[in-house]
């Protein structure tokens, strides 16, 4: 009885979604039903972190929005891809059970997307030459979209012990830190060489990240960090 009514919660986090304007269709109904199966699989506390992320996201994206708009920086409305490369990693390991994973690849899209969001009202500098550039280009990093980052990434690694799907607060913090910022650098770097050059897209470099975000957090877990 209490699954179905997780279940059916579910459902109407994916209208309200919808509705929301943070996904089209096709992603808010993917989005509803990769949280069936992470209920189904690991309950709804893993949920809580992925629906975490998603807030986030979608609060910083709209954060200064108007500004965003005046320098060119408008975001479509995101699609099922941008649900795919951010959160098919997550799922995975939700699935398996891995809680250094998920933590790891929730930290890193959260740290991405806060950092990309907030490092906009800044003037970042070109990951791999250092030389500056405009906001909003791949690759671009800077000291306050760091910082953000490091924040979104804490965020979620706290709040993975809070709901029980990290066993203790320091190593929940540890992942989420380490593996959320490197996979964000990672992306960062990505986006520099492979997304400038035409060989990747945003959603290549999302998945990329975020694996690398995993396999970071699986590795702190492993030895016991």
């Amino acid at each position: 009885m209490i699954q179905l009514i997780f279940l059916i919660i579910c459902v109407i986090l994916g209208i309200i979604v919808y509705y929301s304007g943070a996904l089209d269709l096709l992603g808010s109904s993917f989005v509803t039903i990769i949280g069936i199966f992470i209920i189904i699989t690991r309950g709804i506390n893993w949920l809580a972190i992925l629906l975490l992320f998603l807030l986030l996201g979608t609060v910083f994206t709209k954060f200064k929005s108007d500004y965003k708009k005046r320098i060119g920086l408008t975001h479509e409305k995101r699609t099922i891809k941008n649900v795919i490369s951010n959160g098919i990693v997550p799922v995975v390991m939700a699935i398996l059970g891995n809680y250094g994973g998920f933590i790891g690849s929730i930290a890193t899209a959260t740290a991405d997307t806060m950092a990309s969001e907030i490092g906009v009202l800044s003037k970042p500098i070109l990951i791999t030459s250092q030389e500056k550039v405009k906001p909003g280009t791949d690759g671009g990093i800077s000291v306050l979209g760091t910082v953000a980052g490091l924040i979104g990434a804490l965020i979620i690694g706290v709040s993975a012990f809070i709901v029980n799907v990290s066993p203790d607060v320091t190593h929940s913090i540890a992942i989420a830190l380490f593996a959320g910022m490197i996979g964000c650098f990672a992306d960062s770097l990505l986006g520099a060489t492979l997304e400038r050059n035409g060989l990747f897209n945003n959603e290549h470099v999302n998945l990329t990240a975020t694996i690398i975000g995993a396999l970071v957090g699986i590795i702190l877990t492993t030895i016991g960090v």
